[in-house]
């Protein structure tokens, strides 16, 4: 179905834009239940209007008991269909007239309109009782409505990604008065020059520069980096990021719309308001078939003019404009559209914007962001090295180190701690556990006292790395030692685990011609890591928020359509510029809202299954537009009598019977989109 006025009513009429118009995101919603009401309400009435048809009584071949009134049933009842349930588009129709762009509104209240004058006519005697199409306008009413609703559902939206973007920042801050004192305030009111305090676990209510104390900084929510960073005095911190493990103070440098998620913010917004106007194929079939029709119709009147009677220049002319209504292009689309988005959500696919899902079957290239997409987002052990010489075991090397940071609550401790457990590693117990910030832990464990960190240990202690650790680090990886009483046992290799499923994701997207960029925030050495495990054709490595939005205009300007898959704060700009952002419906709340696709899992074969889907409802559209502008091409001359020279004129009851049969074909066509096979590949 087109968009049109009466979808959005800020819009300019026929294929305006649905992220125009709108100041929130419950518009969809309100048409959702306003078409919901008037399918039901105009189907209650539009069942006695088309039984007691004296028209449709004979097409099917039953006669109307003799009651009083009974033939003012249908006119009664089709007035009100015709003149409030059939108002959107009575005025959509109008709207599209007013702009000089017709399409489906204004083809079906032209319909309407002609149906309803004639029908009157053919009640009063004025026209001959073969115009009376009571009968026909309540069906033509109560189809488009159904199609409409279908329709307002799969557009229906879910959460702002602007609220989302909003629910970063704290509720409060905690402030350093001149007298020293701490007092929580709202973070609305921060100046720059403030004081505040964060403390460990604690969100950053504003931008500004560390002056006292350091921490562990998760930023992964604004730049994309998988590893926390470690900030200290004079270090900027970023408004929304997360003090791990430490508490520091910070003086404030940027509040509110100066701060760098306010920037993000305002991406989003601008890419989503400068979205391109996509024209659907109902909207244009719809646009040519009205001046077919109406083209016909003057060719109609004229002809039969001359050669027949002016009776039959009016029966033929009405006949041509009642019989080019669009039942079957009516829910050509909207039936195909709602058998698609059932089918994507029992894949673990939502679809939030149905142009969206529109334009994955163009989509050349995807582009997919690294962290929690094709990795899992989090610090693994993927290797360990003992330094042998009669030391501790591999095993023996992953235990103690799990051991020491059995207490620590840091990702890198959590990590080592896993390995432990998934390897059915024995862990010993340990005590006098301590943490240095910077440094690593320390733990006796038996009579041994161990400690894991990173280079500023082995300085600490005065040893070596182990010579693994070179090509460990050429990868990017996190690099921890082991040492015991003083010596160094071993290493341990972290690194943000590459999915199993990526490698298949990529593959089965190159079998389908589509080449695959990876994007992150994460060193480029890192980056080359991942990208040689999962086999992607390009890299974009160290990229900021700001940056992946220009990356993806980038491949648009070498005349690309992309699709770009992230689940982070930092991924939204892209999201929204991309001609697809596909949201891991794992990710963050602002991710999945300025996505119009989202995956309801962390697998990223799921994006296989979006393009599979695109594609098969774009055939099965085609199909259905095909019927159904078909059988008004075939059916409107034969209206007009175009073989009327060789005896034939198309009676309105099959031409009844045509428009009912086109509309059973669309309906099972639609259905067979459920035997489309959407499991994922086998990793």
């Amino acid at each position: 179905m087109p968009t049109s006025a009466i979808d959005h009513p800020s819009g300019t009429g026929t294929g305006s834009d649905p992220h125009v118009g709108h100041g929130d995101h419950g518009g969809h919603g309100d048409h959702v239940a306003m078409f919901r009401r008037l399918f039901w309400a105009s189907l209650l009435l539009a069942v006695p209007t088309v039984l007691a048809s004296s028209m449709f009584a004979g097409l099917v071949g039953y006669d109307l008991p003799d009651v009083p009134g009974l033939t003012w049933v249908s006119p009664v009842l089709g007035t009100v269909l015709y003149v409030w349930a059939g108002r959107p588009f009575l005025t959509g129709g109008w709207q599209e007239a007013r702009d000089r762009a017709p399409g489906m509104m204004l083809l079906v209240a032209l319909a309407l309109t002609v149906a309803f004058v004639s029908s009157w006519g053919s009640t009063l005697g004025v026209l001959p009782s073969r115009l009376d199409y009571w009968w026909e306008l309540a069906l033509l009413v109560s189809i488009m409505l159904l199609g409409h609703w279908v329709e307002m559902r799969s557009l229906a939206r879910t959460s702002s990604a602007l609220d989302s973007l909003a629910a970063l920042l704290p509720d409060e801050a905690e402030k350093v008065g001149e007298d020293g004192e701490v007092t929580v305030v709202d973070p609305a009111t921060l100046e720059v020059g403030d004081v505040l305090v964060v403390r460990p676990g604690a969100r950053v209510p504003a931008d500004g520069t560390v002056v006292e104390g350091s921490a562990s900084m998760d930023e992964s929510m604004i730049t994309g980096e998988s590893r926390t960073v470690r900030r200290e005095v004079g270090d900027p911190v970023v408004a929304g990021t997360v003090a791990t493990d430490s508490g520091l103070r910070l003086e404030v440098t940027a509040t509110g719309e100066d701060t760098a998620l306010a920037g993000i913010r305002r991406l989003v917004a601008d890419a989503q308001s400068s979205a391109s106007r996509t024209q659907r194929l109902a909207d244009r079939a719809a646009g040519w078939l009205f001046w077919y029709a109406a083209g016909a119709a003057l060719v109609t009147a004229a002809v039969w003019a001359v050669i027949g009677t002016p009776e039959d220049a009016v029966v033929r002319t009405i006949t041509v404009l009642v019989i080019a209504c669009p039942h079957a292009l009516g829910l050509a689309i909207p039936l195909v559209i709602s058998i698609s988005t059932e089918r994507a959500a029992r894949a673990g696919v939502l679809v939030k914007d149905r142009l969206a899902m529109e334009q994955m079957r163009r989509v050349d290239t995807v582009l997919f962001d690294k962290t929690g997409t094709l990795t899992k987002g989090q610090p693994a052990v993927t290797a360990v090295e003992p330094a042998g010489h009669g030391g501790p075991s591999e095993s023996e090397v992953l235990a103690l180190a799990a051991a020491a940071e059995a207490d620590s609550e840091h990702p890198l401790a959590r990590a080592v701690v896993r390995a432990a457990g998934e390897r059915g590693i024995e862990v010993p117990a340990a005590t006098d556990f301590a943490s240095r910030p910077a440094v690593g832990v320390r733990a006796r464990v038996g009579e041994r006292r161990v400690e894991v960190g990173g280079p500023a240990l082995l300085e600490e202690a005065g040893v070596e790395e182990l010579a693994a650790a070179d090509d460990w680090r050429r990868d990017g990886a996190i690099i921890l030692h082991v040492v015991v009483d003083g010596e160094v046992a071993g290493a341990l290799r972290l690194a943000d685990e590459v999915r199993p499923e990526s490698r298949v994701a990529v593959e089965e997207l190159h079998r389908r011609g589509v080449e695959v960029v990876m994007i992150t925030g994460d060193a480029e050495a890192v980056a080359r890591s991942v990208a040689s495990q999962v086999g992607v054709d390009r890299v974009y490595a160290g990229v900021r928020p700001e940056d992946k939005a220009a990356r993806v205009g980038d491949l648009q300007d070498e005349g690309r359509r992309v699709a770009m898959v992230g689940d982070g704060v930092n991924d939204a700009p892209a999201l929204a510029r991309a001609d697809v952002g596909v949201a891991i419906g794992a990710g963050t709340d602002v991710a999945i809202a300025s996505a119009g696709i989202i995956l309801a899992s962390d697998d990223p074969r799921s994006v296989l299954s979006v393009v599979d889907l695109s594609r098969a409802t774009y055939r099965k559209s085609v199909q259905n537009l095909a019927w159904g502008a078909g059988y008004n091409l075939a059916a409107v001359p034969l209206a007009a009598g175009v073989l009327a020279p060789v005896g034939f004129v198309l009676p309105m009851s099959v031409g009844a019977v045509l428009m009912s049969v086109s509309t059973v074909v669309v309906a099972l066509n639609a259905q067979l989109l459920r035997r489309l096979d959407l499991r994922p590949q086998d990793a």
